[in-house]
C-alpha cells in the first residue's frame, strides 16, 4: 500500500497518513513456475498450484525474520517512508509538512481537542507535538489557548488559514491514496485496510504493555 523516503524534520518525525502500504503483490500463472513447455491445460494448473504450495511451505518452515520471508517491520517502513516523501514533495508548495497536515486533519475531525488529546489521536509523542504546535502557530495555522474547565489544559484550534491549507493539501492526499492503492484490486482494498487497522491496533497494544526501562 501508501501505506506512504524519509527526510523527516526533527520536530516533523510521527507517522503521518495511519498507513496505507505499498505491498508487492504476485501475480502467477501456470507457466511461471519454471517446469519447462508443458501444454496449457488442468496439468499445467495442477503443477504450478503444487509448485505455489511447495513455495509456502518452504517459506513457512523459515524463521519469521528471515530474509527470504516478507517481514512485518520493513514492510510497513517502505511503505510509510514512500508515502510519507511522496506527500512531503507534493505539498512543498503549500509550506506545510505531512505531519503539520495530520495535526489540521485531527483537528478538523475531532473540535476542541487539548493538546494531550491530539498527540494520543496522532499516535505521537508529547515533545513532537509541542514542536509541531509551536511552528504551526508562528505560521497562523493554529492557535493554543487554556481549556475552558481544565486550566492546566491547552485546547488546540484551527484557525482560518490552516483550514484553508487543510482544503488545498486534502485534495492532494485523497489523490495520493487512491493512486498508491490502484496497485490492489478494488475488490481487495477494503479487506487490506481492515486487515492493516487490526495490525496498527496490535501495535498500539504491544507499545503500551512494554515497558520504558526494556
Amino acid at each position: 500500500m501508501s501505506a506512504n523516503v524519509e527526510v523527516v524534520d526533527a520536530g516533523d518525525n510521527t507517522y503521518t497518513y495511519q498507513l496505507a502500504a505499498i505491498f508487492n503483490l504476485e501475480i502467477v500463472s501456470g507457466k511461471s513456475f519454471g517446469f519447462g513447455h508443458c501444454p496449457r491445460g488442468d496439468g499445467a494448473d495442477k503443477r504450478g498450484a503444487l509448485s505455489t504450495t511447495t513455495k509456502k511451505r518452504s517459506a513457512d518452515a523459515l524463521p519469521v525474520d528471515a530474509p527470504e520471508r516478507r517481514r512485518l517491520p520493513p514492510l510497513l517502513r517502505r511503505a510509510w517512508y514512500g508515502l510519507n516523501q511522496a506527500f512531503r514533495r507534493k505539498v512543498a508548495h503549500l509550506g506545510i509538512t505531512p505531519d503539520q497536515f495530520t495535526v489540521m486533519r485531527t483537528l478538523r475531525e475531532s473540535e476542541g481537542l487539548t493538546q494531550r488529546q491530539l498527540t494520543q489521536l496522532m499516535s505521537s509523542d508529547p515533545n513532537t507535538v509541542a514542536s509541531l504546535l509551536e511552528r504551526m502557530e508562528t505560521a497562523g495555522l493554529v492557535k493554543r489557548a487554556p481549556h475552558a474547565k481544565d486550566r492546566r489544559a491547552r485546547q488546540v484550534e484551527l484557525l482560518p488559514a490552516g483550514h484553508r491549507k487543510y482544503e488545498l493539501a486534502r485534495e492532494i492526499a485523497v489523490t495520493l491514496q487512491s493512486e498508491v492503492l490502484l496497485v490492489i484490486p478494488e475488490r481487495d482494498r477494503e479487506s487490506f485496510l481492515a486487515n492493516l487497522a487490526v495490525v496498527a491496533e496490535a501495535c498500539r497494544l504491544a507499545a503500551s504493555r512494554t515497558s520504558p526501562h526494556l
